[in-house]
């Protein structure tokens, strides 16, 4: 993995103004907020709380635009993240947990989360996969912002 990165050292994407850096930063977290904002709707019904007088199936019809538009939003904006600071990325822990969590909660958030969700009331198993939907994409927040911080 290291040449990858370093051929995308040699780019030297948003070298040119810091300006460049932070606006994608800020478009990160907005997209982060989209995302988290559509992922608790649902999250939080799962759990039992929150929503409670419509179907599951309709607040999860409602918010998955939100949800898809916040994880493409993210993506492109992570992507272009390490572009800028390619290095930086390779060097931090906290990027390689964040990606490992990530693949995690994809996968969990695309299957096990979606077959409790896609029925009118939250199964009995719909709490603990709110809960874990909750924790790790917390979690995987926070690595993010444990790379900035730590590096």
């Amino acid at each position: 993995m290291l040449p990858f990165f370093q051929w995308l050292e040699s780019f030297a994407f948003g070298a040119e103004s810091i300006y460049t850096v932070a606006f994608i930063n800020v478009a990160h977290l907005l997209a982060l907020v989209l995302f988290i904002g559509a992922l608790l709707v649902v999250d939080l019904r799962l759990l039992g709380s929150g929503m409670r007088r419509q179907p599951l199936s309709d607040v999860v019809r409602s918010a998955q635009p939100w949800l898809l538009g916040g994880f493409a939003g993210m993506f492109v904006t992570g992507a272009l993240q390490v572009l800028g600071t390619p290095m930086k990325a390779y060097y931090s822990d906290q990027f390689w947990l964040k990606m490992q969590l990530l693949v995690v909660a994809v996968i969990m958030t695309l299957v096990v989360r979606w077959l409790a969700a896609a029925r009118d009331e939250a199964p009995a198993w719909g709490k603990p996969v709110g809960l874990v939907s909750i924790l790790l994409w917390s979690f995987i927040a926070v690595q993010g912002r444990l790379i900035g911080l730590l590096q």
